[in-house]
């Protein structure tokens, strides 16, 4: 295993640099997790109103969600409603902490206000198509920006 210092010059933790993900279908969500990760570098999730990544996972999140899109499940749950791409916000970088937030329908299980991180967060299967393009959007912005 490999580990590098991530984030701002005021915030930095150890990132793996094979992160693992894992996907669940079922009744027309898929569920994504995270396990094995430190709470500083897991997802954070505002459930209902949006989804926080660490900036340097945002690349094979993105492989993530191809792949979700290549799945017969989101295939079938697409048939039967459009997921709609401006439900999900442009990116914001947040350099306090290395993470990018994606205002939109994500959901937790945890009620409470805030963003908090999360070992596992569901997102309409119809939806990650937006998701998908948002997320893209970012990174091609910020290649233009290097």
């Amino acid at each position: 295993m490999t580990l590098e210092i991530t984030g701002g010059s005021d915030f930095s933790a150890l990132a793996t640099e094979n992160s693992r993900w894992t996907r669940r279908y079922a009744d027309g969500v898929v569920t994504f997790g995270c396990p094995e990760r430190a709470p500083e570098r897991s997802p954070r999730i505002w459930s209902g109103h949006g989804l926080g990544l660490p900036e340097t996972d945002l690349p094979r999140f993105l492989r993530q969600l191809a792949r979700v899109m290549k799945h017969q499940a989101y295939w079938l749950a697409r048939a039967e409603g459009s997921g709609e791409g401006r439900l999900w916000s442009p990116g914001r970088y947040d350099d306090e902490d290395g993470f990018v937030y994606f205002a939109g329908p994500c959901v937790d299980s945890d009620p409470w206000p805030g963003y908090r991180p999360t070992p596992a967060f569901t997102i309409a299967l119809p939806h990650v198509r937006g998701l998908r393009i948002r997320v893209a959007a970012y990174l091609a912005a910020t290649a233009l920006d290097e």
